[in-house]
């Protein structure tokens, strides 16, 4: 019998309302009748599990799970982690972190254990975005990484608590059944996305913790109907295992140049690329073409308090790419929006082309057309700066590190953080050591 997806993925990774006094009586003889039941199953082989499984986590691992929640959460929050562009996963922001918070509290757990956990979040996460065709349901709503990062997080505890396969697997299901992804469409200056993102990423780890204490899960999930007929999604079942172990997913990773959301990067590049030819103070009108299914999360203004409106829009983008470049390493985004980029981003109009959607979902075109002076300038770009065509390396991403937190904990201070960061993969940092000094970074 051929083994399911989650089986071969497993093997790779081895809300109060007033009570009426009649309906308060009924509960009150409910619940009497539920504590019988209760004491009454105490002394089932399933109940020590459940206490066994409980007492684990009045452990370390509750310990560990907060840890992922809010490093995880931190991570993704700041809208310059790494992407898959195809499956629009941002995979490096879950799996990292999750991994190093593991195994902080795991001493023993050697470099290359950590590396292959790692690796192996990667790969499950950009799988699955893969295979429920993240770069199309993004437009229903769906948020792929939020969707996604327990079946990552799952692969990455498991590796790290040397899981075997069938645990794997079972841990890797355990954390499907608990991925909810309706949590992408939030329109408020305050959300709760990333602490939501933070809480699927620690379901992850706690799938793998529940397979290690023996429970299990449907291994036939990306089989049968559990996608189609909760989610209305056909899963591409052969994406999660196609070239498993062979084709190194790593590569495909994009590093983002700067703080935004990727779908505006392609068109800011193609306008930075412009303003190298032409005198700002001349331009008078621009026209930016995206994806049809980006227009609605670029096409828009921006709020003073509303960092995300900021981060998606295109108009805003264009603005501080002429007037304010060094705005886009400002993760937080605050403060009041001038008079002077408002009147910029008045220039731009942003429209979908159809045209822009070959090769979609692997390229994500975008074509910029500025008036200036009375003549127009046209560029188009697919790729990026830190995409795999134009990739970053020790220096950039060292570059980065400084553009993005130097004005606050100073240029020395970003080396220390990076050589630590780069160490602990070496295996010379300990990553509670590592912890620690991103914990004294953020002050």
């Amino acid at each position: 019998m051929a083994m399911t997806a989650l089986e071969t993925f497993g093997e790779f990774v081895a809300r109060p309302s007033p009570m009426a006094a009649d309906v308060r009586d009924l509960l009150r003889l409910h619940v009497a009748d539920t504590v019988a039941a209760w004491v009454a199953a105490g002394r089932t082989a399933e109940a020590r599990q459940l206490l066994s499984h409980r007492d684990r986590l009045r452990g370390d691992h509750l310990g560990a799970s907060v840890d992922v929640i809010v490093n995880c959460a931190l991570a993704r929050s700041s809208e310059v982690d790494d992407i898959h562009i195809a499956s629009m996963i941002t995979p490096g922001s879950i799996g990292v972190p999750a991994a190093l918070s593991i195994a902080a509290l795991r001493p023993d757990t050697d470099a290359a254990t950590l590396n292959a956990a790692m690796v192996v979040g990667y790969e499950a996460m950009i799988r699955f975005g893969l295979a429920v065709n993240g770069a199309v349901i993004s437009g229903r709503g769906i948020w792929p990484t939020y969707f996604g990062a327990a079946f990552g997080v799952a692969a990455v505890a498991s590796k790290l608590l040397e899981l075997d396969a069938t645990q794997t697997a079972h841990a890797l299901g355990i954390a499907l059944t608990q991925s909810a992804p309706g949590v992408g469409l939030q329109n408020t200056s305050t959300t709760s996305r990333w602490l939501a993102a933070g809480v699927a990423a620690r379901n992850g780890l706690q799938a793998a913790y529940a397979a290690s204490s023996g429970f299990t899960s449907d291994l036939g999930l990306f089989e049968g109907r559990f996608f189609p007929g909760i989610y209305h999604i056909e899963p591409e079942v052969a994406a999660l295992t196609d070239k498993l172990g062979k084709r190194e997913i790593l590569r495909e990773v994009s590093f983002k140049p700067w703080s935004a959301a990727r779908q505006s990067m392609a068109a800011t590049q193609a306008f930075k690329e412009i303003l190298a030819t032409v005198d700002v103070a001349q331009i008078e009108a621009i026209e930016v073409k995206v994806l049809p299914l980006f227009l609605r999360i670029l096409d828009h203004g921006v709020t003073d308090e509303d960092r995300m409106s900021r981060l998606t829009s295109m108009p805003y983008q264009l603005a501080i790419a002429a007037l304010e470049p060094d705005a886009a390493f400002d993760v937080g985004q605050a403060g009041a929006i001038s008079l002077a980029l408002r009147a910029f981003m008045s220039k731009v109009k942003v429209a979908a082309d159809e045209g822009l959607m070959r090769d979609f979902p692997v390229k994500w075109h975008a074509e910029v057309r500025v008036r200036a002076a009375g003549a127009w300038h046209v560029r188009a770009v697919a790729d990026v700066p830190g995409d795999p065509s134009r990739p970053f390396d020790e220096a950039a991403i060292r570059e980065k590190c400084r553009r993005l937190s130097a004005h606050a904990i100073g240029d020395d201070a970003c080396e220390a953080l990076m050589s630590d960061a780069l160490g602990v993969v070496d295996g010379r940092v300990a990553p509670s050591l590592l912890l620690s000094r991103i914990e004294a970074a953020r002050g």
